[in-house]
């Protein structure tokens, strides 16, 4: 009888995956209908291929964009000044590297990345004189400084607390480094009129972006108190920014606003920019949040209660992480839109990333027949980080289980 009830329940071993030839005659030509449809989208895919691989490698004329990487990066920031961009990026790449060597996980492919860019970078042949062996030296340094950075990590004397005070502090230290003093021979002042291209736009999207997340949830948190001036003031201000447009925005912060202050008190025109992205990008990440604090069942607020926790400790420790933890694909969305959304900036004569590639085709006319070089390269890139992001999103939603328990 015991051997008859262990045969029965015998564990079977797991059934062997077909080969590749077998999924092919399987999922592709299954029937008729899959076959003709994987004969024409073969034939489409082929030709669409074979065209785009011509057009980049052949026919493509990629001066526009090969001539001037340092306009593309920094616009006309000081040449002799360009290592304070060097030291900047060190600093953040060394950050990059104890984050790594301390947590692993999303950081570590973050990290392998930024090193295969950077070894991409330092040893690409580009056709400008001003890329020197200094500049090639220094992109290939970032990848000895983030492995260095990785073993400090690795310490146990370096705590989290501390990692991530210095990300707090990298963004005063990178905009001291940029901008420098006035009569300051180490670091002489520099206007941020000669600010542009990958710099300013990085400067304007994850400036923005900081600053918006905690705005954001401030407001959605304020829309939903029961305080009436607090609600009040919470829901005319999302209503009232999510009804205009973002260029109005722009030109309300960059040209209208400085008609009202003094000359003496007025804004510089990047933070004005800075300051309309973070109040267009706050009032929508604050309906993304309110749509996740909404998602929490009353029965988790009442059993907060319940047991003696106060109203803060109740939205601190179990609705608002929840919240957060729902709606992260719409947070990071919203990420990936005011990095996008910041090629705008140019219209009020900002030289961000879009900006330096129009001006490079309106200074030469050799080049107005190369518009379209041009803007795939700048939509390429805006392509690549946009991804970089997504691609994070969900390696975060995995980790946390998003939409798995």
């Amino acid at each position: 009888m015991t051997t008859q009830l262990s045969s029965r329940h015998q564990i079977l071993p797991p059934p062997v995956p077909p080969g590749p030839v077998k999924w092919i005659r399987e999922n592709l030509f299954g029937n008729l209908f899959n076959s003709i449809l994987t004969i024409l989208s073969s034939i489409l895919l082929y030709l669409l291929l074979s065209k785009s691989i011509q057009w980049i490698f052949v026919d493509a004329d990629w001066r526009p964009v090969a001539n001037f990487p340092l306009l593309y990066t920094i616009g006309q920031y000081p040449r002799d000044q360009i290592w304070r961009v060097g030291a900047s990026l060190s600093l953040a790449m060394f950050l990059l590297g104890v984050s790594w060597g301390k947590w692993g996980g999303l950081l570590r492919s973050v990290s392998i990345t930024a090193m295969l860019l950077f070894a991409l970078a330092a040893f690409v042949p580009f056709q400008e004189e001003q890329i020197t062996a200094a500049i090639r030296m220094n992109l290939g340094s970032n990848i000895i400084i983030i492995l260095a950075g990785f073993l400090i990590g690795k310490v146990k004397w370096v705590k989290p607390g501390l990692i991530g005070i210095s990300w707090l502090v990298l963004p005063i230290l990178v905009m001291v480094l940029f901008s420098g003093f006035d009569d300051s021979e180490i670091l002489p002042k520099v206007p941020t009129t000669s600010w542009g291209g990958l710099m300013v736009t990085f400067l304007l999207a994850f400036g923005g972006i900081l600053l918006s997340f905690p705005i954001g949830v401030a407001l959605a948190l304020g829309r939903r108190s029961t305080l009436p001036v607090v609600s009040t003031f919470s829901t005319v201000f999302i209503e009232t920014i999510r009804g205009v447009p973002l260029i109005t925005i722009l030109f309300m912060f960059s040209v209208i606003l400085a008609l009202f202050l003094p000359q003496e008190s007025r804004l510089d025109r990047l933070l004005r920019a800075l300051i309309a992205l973070t109040v267009f990008s706050s009032a929508y990440m604050a309906e993304n949040i309110r749509g996740g604090l909404q998602s929490i069942p009353s029965g988790q607020i009442e059993a907060a209660k319940a047991i003696g926790m106060t109203g803060f400790q109740t939205m601190s420790f179990i609705v608002l992480p929840q919240a957060l933890r729902a709606v992260i694909p719409a947070i990071v969305g919203q990420f990936i839109g005011l990095f996008k959304d910041t090629t705008l900036v140019v219209i009020v004569g900002l030289n961000d990333f879009l900006g330096i590639g129009k001006s490079i085709i309106s200074a030469d006319p050799a080049f107005l027949l190369l518009q379209t070089e041009v803007y795939i390269f700048i939509a390429f890139v805006y392509w690549i980080f946009s991804y970089l992001m997504s691609l994070a999103s969900r390696r975060v939603e995995t980790a946390l289980g998003v939409g798995y328990r």
